[in-house]
């Protein structure tokens, strides 16, 4: 009684003070940081590896600074699900920090080390390839862009359906710092500090920065057969910079990052009865499970760069990163959320991988700049996954697949005219992969006395793409471009790592890799004398040989009737998505801030090839609402004693959407709305007092989850609860 007390009142509080939006709406620029502000300032970004400013860049991209990711109280990259345009991000099913990514219905939703992500996310320039650990949390950050649309030729394979970029602090010339508590409810406590500058005096040529964060909470539900919680929070994580500066023409720079994810299993909620173990109704609480399986859900990734940037001449500009990653996961999964071994699987992840790419960048200050590079990819990801069904028939999916890749792009941009530009550019892609698969049933579930085999094969397959690009776009006033892109996307095809090749044996040869072809017109408009910014984007893309992961049936007896199932990967075939995007920011006065987003998706199934018939009028795309946007308001005010006081209230909203492939009306997820709130006072240069509330409605919502009859599994996962949190910064 005393938790729901106390969160209706802070609630009240939120939605009746001043209302406020974040700093940086959905990409358009940064507002001026004063309460007598009078216009908008626009944010330099690196969407093109180059540095531009968000309103001169023709790109449809969405950037939030490290002051508006504050306010908006973002914790980790998925609560940007709903301010930026056509973007669903969320944990993946049964994880808490792996990450389910797409962008305008292009992503991938199959985790293992068999499939590829659709949306890059990149950290520090850096690649991450496998989804694991890949939900980043947010703390001591620059800023992070969200590039929407295939960004083949500058980002490569698997940026399908866009890119994330997450760029964290840099290098300070002066000693800097800050450190932050969090308190809030279900025992939230998070501490997050960093400081950074010069060794050895200012004019030494090193520098220095390290960051930590440690981010706890009690969880949103309980497993009631072991008293233990579910859907918590246990997370540190930490990053170190070192850089060394020869004068302003070159400088190396270290980089390492590290994050523990010891959170334990996400709570899931029974959707309908099980027929296999009717003694175990569904729960009322969304949360609540009541597993045998041990409450495990390990994830640890590690990270290592180093970045040298060389300017032998004002014109050009060289950049080498080289990279190392690795992560390890340890995770349970009970599908039937009963003691009952119904559907246990458990599974161990781990994955390698380095990367090397140089740049050269162009810039006379004449008509012609851009950039060519060359990047080199080689990564190993593996694992095993243990099944386990009605405690009688025990199998693994166990292996790992080797990649190896390399690429060469270029992205030049030619003025034709003062006002008209020509940007032109291609990538391409030489990739290797090589599966190693053995997946065999057992004995008993001790997963040591094998009695059949289900696919066992080590094969190599390659893949070649050019992804080319061109734009033009003609500035027509100082204040408003227009542009047209045309560019293509490029995902490898590979092996399914579950596959049964005795039952079904063209589950044993590669898939093909996926494409997208996009056309897209917008425009960057200010108005207003620079109190308000307008971008729209429309587009139209041609979706190839989409990967999609299914569950296939299996007759093992002869009847007739499908009396097993295993995880199948296909290329479906193809499709159409059309799409309109808006952006607004507006500065009616000094005080006033409102911004937000509107999305439209048209996205449907040319072509659904199922057992040799088309069956694309019956499918959905999956993570493709119609219809979303975000409204924010922010109010800002000088007090008399010289302090600042900030007030915001936001509403996002998503309609219909289709989580998995299998199109459940029952994990189907109706429209809603988030309505999230916060009060920020900045004291001084030096303190800042903030009070947060998300989901202030505390709305039931389903981002995923499963259906398996074969198991009489139906679950679903859903998104948090109202949260509402005190953080204290100290800032030096």
């Amino acid at each position: 009684m005393k938790r729901n007390y106390l969160s209706l009142m802070i609630g009240t509080l939120l939605a009746t003070g001043p209302v406020l939006a974040q700093d940086t709406p959905q990409g358009t620029p940064a507002a001026a940081r004063t309460a007598s502000a009078t216009n908008l300032d626009s944010i330099t970004v690196t969407a093109r590896k180059r540095e531009e400013t968000l309103q001169e860049v023709p790109v449809a991209v969405t950037a939030f600074t490290s002051e508006a990711l504050d306010k908006m109280n973002v914790q980790d990259i998925s609560d940007l699900d709903g301010q930026v345009p056509n973007l669903t991000i969320y944990a993946a099913r049964g994880a808490s920090s792996t990450v389910t990514a797409y962008i305008r219905g292009v992503g991938q939703s199959d985790p293992t080390w068999g499939a590829d992500p659709g949306v890059g996310i990149y950290l520090d320039d850096v690649y991450i390839a496998r989804p694991q650990g890949a939900l980043l949390d947010v703390f001591d950050v620059s800023r992070i862009e969200v590039l929407r649309g295939p960004q083949g030729t500058l980002y490569g394979k698997n940026t399908i359906g866009g890119a994330i970029k997450y760029i964290s602090r840099g290098l300070p010339t002066q000693t800097e710092g800050f450190a932050q508590i969090t308190v809030g409810n279900y025992s939230q406590l998070d501490a997050k500090a960093a400081i950074g500058g010069p060794i050895g005096g200012a004019d030494s040529g090193l520098r220095a920065r390290v960051a930590v964060a440690s981010m706890n909470r009690d969880g949103f539900g309980e497993n009631t057969f072991t008293n233990q919680p579910v859907s918590d929070k246990q997370i540190n994580a930490a990053r170190f910079n070192l850089g060394a500066y020869a004068g302003d023409d070159f400088d190396v720079q270290f980089a390492l990052d590290w994050i523990d994810d010891q959170s334990g299993m996400r709570g899931s909620k029974m959707l309908a009865p099980n027929p296999f173990v009717r003694a175990y109704p569904p729960m009322d609480d969304r949360y609540d499970i009541r597993s045998g399986m041990r409450n495990l859900n390990s994830v640890e990734t590690k990270g290592a760069s180093a970045t040298v940037n060389w300017r032998p001449s004002e014109d050009v500009a060289l950049k080498y990163v080289v990279a190392k990653r690795e992560s390890d996961s340890d995770a349970n999964i009970d599908f039937d959320s009963t003691p009952v071994k119904l559907a246990d699987v458990g599974g161990t992840y781990h994955d390698d991988q380095v990367s090397n790419e140089v740049q050269l960048n162009y810039d006379a200050g004449g008509r012609v700049r851009g950039v060519v590079g060359l990047y080199q990819f080689s990564g190993e990801a593996g694992g095993q996954i243990r099944n386990n069904f009605f405690n009688l028939q025990f199998g693994d999916t166990r292996g790992k697949v080797l990649t190896d890749s390399i690429a060469l792009y270029a992205d030049w941009t030619f003025d034709l005219t003062s006002k008209l530009k020509l940007d032109v550019g291609a990538r391409y892609t030489d990739e290797d992969k090589r599966a190693i698969v053995l997946n065999r049933f057992y004995s008993d579930a001790t997963f040591t006395r094998p009695i059949a085999v289900a696919a066992d094969f080590d094969k190599k397959t390659n893949f070649k793409n050019v992804s080319p690009k061109v734009s033009l776009d003609y500035q027509i006033t100082p204040d408003i471009m227009v542009y047209g892109l045309a560019t293509r996307g490029f995902k490898s095809g590979g092996y399914n790592i579950r596959a049964n090749a005795v039952a079904v044996p063209r589950s044993a040869e590669p898939f093909d890799d996926e494409t997208v072809d996009s056309f897209e017109i917008g425009s960057k408009m200010a108005f207003l004398d620079q109190r308000l910014f307008l971008n729209l984007s429309a587009f139209h893309n041609k979706y190839k040989d989409i990967q999609l992961s299914v569950f296939t049936g299996i007759d093992t007896n002869g009847d007739g009737v499908d009396d097993a199932f295993f995880g199948d990967f296909t290329n479906a075939g193809a499709g159409t998505i059309n799409g309109l995007e808006i952006e607004y920011q507006y500065l009616p006065s000094q005080h006033w801030l409102i911004s937000g987003n509107l999305a439209w998706l048209d996205a449907k199934y040319d072509e659904y090839m199922d057992r040799g018939v088309n069956v694309a009028k019956q499918m959905k795309f999956t993570n493709a609402p119609d219809f979303s946007g975000a409204l924010n308001v922010e109010y800002r005010t000088d007090l008399a004693n010289g302090s600042n006081l900030s007030a915001r209230v936001s509403y996002s909203y998503q309609s219909e959407v289709w989580p998995t492939t299998d199109l459940s009306p029952v994990i189907r997820q109706d429209g809603y709305g988030l309505v999230n709130a916060g009060v920020t006072w900045k004291l001084d240069d030096a303190w800042t007092f903030s009070l947060q509330g998300t989901n202030l409605a505390d709305k039931e919502y389903r981002t995923t989850g499963y259906n398996i009859p074969a198991v009489g599994t139906l679950i679903g996962f859903y998104g948090p609860p109202r949260q509402y949190s005190l953080s204290v910064r100290y800032d030096f």
